[in-house]
């Protein structure tokens, strides 16, 4: 008999029992590593998905959003429109030379405030309400009766486009009288 033929029976059970301990451990070792790794995937699809939910919040806000400038410079013309149509004294408006332009002046103002409800672009309430910083902003306080911090006068009409102050409401605030 050879050397290799002939082995310890105990040696042999020690070796098997070695092998089956480091296959055990490296079960276990690639068990954890596959654990590791099903986490690692889920965190990715789940990091995957947000940046999908963000993007297609962000394409919305773009569609919803992508006028805002341009309404902003729109806000100008129907500033100056409604200044024409107060300039004008209630005698002339009744002047027949006159008042085909008024009522053509009148119809343009009113397209425009359609067209601007059809985009989402809408007047901030002002009148008479509460001063709210993140919709007026405050021009002057004057003296008056109505309840201090309440807007008395709009200067100029502000908008809002969607849910966004397109630009805030110049107002005049009551404050007590002295």
């Amino acid at each position: 008999m050879t050397e290799e033929t002939t082995q310890d029976p105990q040696s042999t059970a020690e070796a098997t029992s070695e092998s089956v301990d480091t296959q055990a451990e490296r079960i276990a070792q690639l068990e954890s590593d596959l654990e590791a790794a099903k986490n690692e995937v889920l965190y990715a699809k789940a990091d995957t998905q947000n940046v999908r939910r963000r993007l297609e919040k962000d394409i919305a806000d773009a569609r919803a959003y992508a006028s805002t400038s341009f309404a902003r410079d729109m806000l100008s013309v129907a500033d100056n429109l409604a200044r024409a149509l107060d300039a004008i004294p209630a005698e002339l408006r009744e002047d027949d030379k006159l008042k085909s332009l008024v009522a053509g002046i009148e119809a343009t103002g009113r397209e425009l405030e359609k067209v601007f409800g059809l985009h989402g672009i809408t007047k901030v309430a002002a009148q008479g309400m509460p001063l709210d910083p993140n919709q007026h902003q405050a021009m002057m306080e004057v003296p008056h009766d109505a309840e201090p911090g309440t807007v008395i006068q709009v200067l100029q009409h502000g908008y809002t486009i969607k849910d966004r102050l397109l630009r805030p409401a110049m107002v005049t605030v009551a404050k007590k009288p002295d």
